[in-house]
């Protein structure tokens, strides 16, 4: 069990947990909410290879048969963890604003629905497969707020850096509603089922 927990996709899952607090630090390095330029490629950096390792775990897991229920358990908290925590800090530092908010929150409850839904399905011994638009979602979702982080260091390299990052923002949050909205209707069977 212990050789399990410390196998190496899981090192990588917890890697991206730790990952959350280190780019969180690049926000507040002059103990007040504040990011220079080289912070946030700083925190660029952490994110890129935080999000590589959230691919490279799970094909590792398979490959060498390494698959664990702790891995199993902690790969989407830490997705959720490393998402939701960047997204809530570009929303403070106003790198998103206005409208844009309702793109990082539809994202944000969606996690958090469909989170709630694999649980309640879980208990029924149900599993909801992830789909490949799912999986598109996903991706977008991560180039966006790679996008996001650079912000304005980023604008002053290519001066769309931000703006390139709140359309994807958008796309994944309209992505988001789309397998949201599958997930949702695949789960409702299974509730439905077991009311009767």
């Amino acid at each position: 069990m212990a050789s399990r927990a410390y196998n190496i996709p899981n090192l990588l899952t917890y890697g991206r947990i730790l990952a959350v607090p280190l780019i969180v630090l690049c926000f507040f390095l002059e103990g007040k909410l504040a990011i220079s330029n080289t912070a946030r490629w700083v925190a660029l950096w952490i994110f890129v290879i935080a999000s590589l390792t959230d691919f490279l775990d799970g094909y590792l897991a398979r490959i060498w048969n390494q698959t664990s229920n702790i891995g199993r358990m902690l790969d989407p908290i830490a997705d959720k963890l490393l998402v939701a925590s960047i997204l809530l800090l570009v929303a403070a530092d106003q790198t998103i604003a206005g409208w844009s908010i309702w793109a990082a929150i539809t994202i944000l409850c969606r996690e958090i629905l469909v989170s709630g839904l694999r649980e309640y399905l879980a208990a029924l011994k149900v599993s909801v497969p992830v789909t490949r638009i799912a999986k598109w979602k996903t991706t977008v979702q991560l180039v966006s707020i790679a996008f996001l982080l650079a912000g304005p260091a980023g604008d002053e390299v290519f001066p769309y850096t931000t703006q390139t990052g709140i359309g994807l923002l958008w796309i994944a949050a309209l992505l988001t509603i789309y397998t949201g909205y599958d997930y949702f209707r695949a789960g409702l069977k299974h509730i439905v089922d077991e009311e009767e």
